[in-house]
C-alpha cells in the first residue's frame, strides 16, 4: 500500500466512540462519546451535554468544538446528519431497531 493509500485510509477509518468519557481524551472522542449517549443531536445538543463533562469550560467553546467535530465527520461521511428546522441533527447511525425481516430462502 502506498503513502496515499494509507493517507486516506487513516482520514477515513471508520469511527468508534469510546466506552467511557476521558477528560484528557481529544474533542472528537468527547463529542463522539456525548452523541453516543443522546443517540441523536444537534451541535447545540452536543454542547450542552458536554457541559456536564466539562463544567469548567465556556459554553461557547463547546459549543465550536462539537460543531467542527460533527461537521468534519458529516462532511466526510463518518457520521449521519439529516437538516430539520435549519439545524442538522447528527447521528452514529446505530440500529436501533431489529429487522423484520427473515431468512428464510422460501419466502425470498
Amino acid at each position: 500500500m502506498n503513502k496515499a493509500d494509507q493517507n486516506f485510509n487513516e482520514e477515513f477509518k471508520p469511527i468508534a466512540p469510546p466506552d467511557a468519557y476521558h477528560t484528557d481524551g481529544d474533542w472528537q472522542d468527547k463529542v463522539l462519546y456525548v452523541l453516543a449517549q443522546l443517540g441523536e443531536g444537534t451541535a447545540p445538543d452536543v454542547a450542552a451535554k458536554l457541559t456536564e463533562y466539562e463544567p469548567d469550560e465556556a459554553p461557547q467553546a463547546l459549543h465550536r468544538h462539537a460543531e467542527q467535530v460533527l461537521m468534519g465527520l458529516y462532511e466526510k461521511g463518518l457520521i449521519k446528519g439529516a437538516e430539520q428546522y435549519g439545524e442538522v441533527s447528527y447521528n452514529l447511525s446505530k440500529i436501533t431497531q431489529p429487522n423484520t425481516g427473515g431468512t428464510d430462502p422460501d419466502l425470498l
